[in-house]
């Protein structure tokens, strides 16, 4: 994909969850649901824990706008943290399809840009190990005690 492309992708989910960031600060009722105090205490949290996931929701905002492939990583990964608890909410909570689709869906995609930035120093993590190399004798006890009385 271009650059361009990528880019403005980065904006528009940076942009959603900037909104989303909002309204979960927002005291009322959004033009897009019933208040977030409400429905974090009907789906079992404190009503407070709006304000943790709106500030986790705009940090990763940010960092998704950031054209640095290590902030990108951490953004993803912020709302992927961020997205798997609000997956898990729909689904323990029996919410209709209609209105849960979206946190699983922007999972999937939080989770390949995740990939796309993984840092590359960190890569080696994930390698399969390699066949071992000659390497000298390390000295034994036995050497080591010859060597030093």
């Amino acid at each position: 994909m271009s650059k361009r492309v990528m880019t403005g992708l980065y904006w528009f989910l940076a942009f959603e969850f900037a909104l989303g960031a909002v309204t979960k600060y927002w005291p009322g009722d959004t033009m897009f649901s019933s208040a977030y105090s409400a429905k974090f205490v009907e789906w079992g949290y404190p009503s407070w824990m709006r304000f943790v996931v709106g500030a986790l929701e705009g940090a990763a905002a940010v960092l998704l706008v950031i054209p640095k492939g290590r902030t990108r990583f951490l953004g993803a990964m912020t709302l992927m943290f961020v997205l798997t608890g609000a997956a898990t909410t729909h689904i323990v909570n029996h919410d209709p399809t209609v209105e849960s689709w979206a946190a699983p869906t922007h999972l999937v995609i939080m989770g390949i840009l995740a990939l796309a930035n993984w840092p590359a120093d960190w890569r080696d993590l994930l390698r399969a190990p390699t066949a071992p190399t000659a390497r000298t004798s390390r000295p034994t006890d036995e050497m080591t005690r010859a060597h030093h009385p």
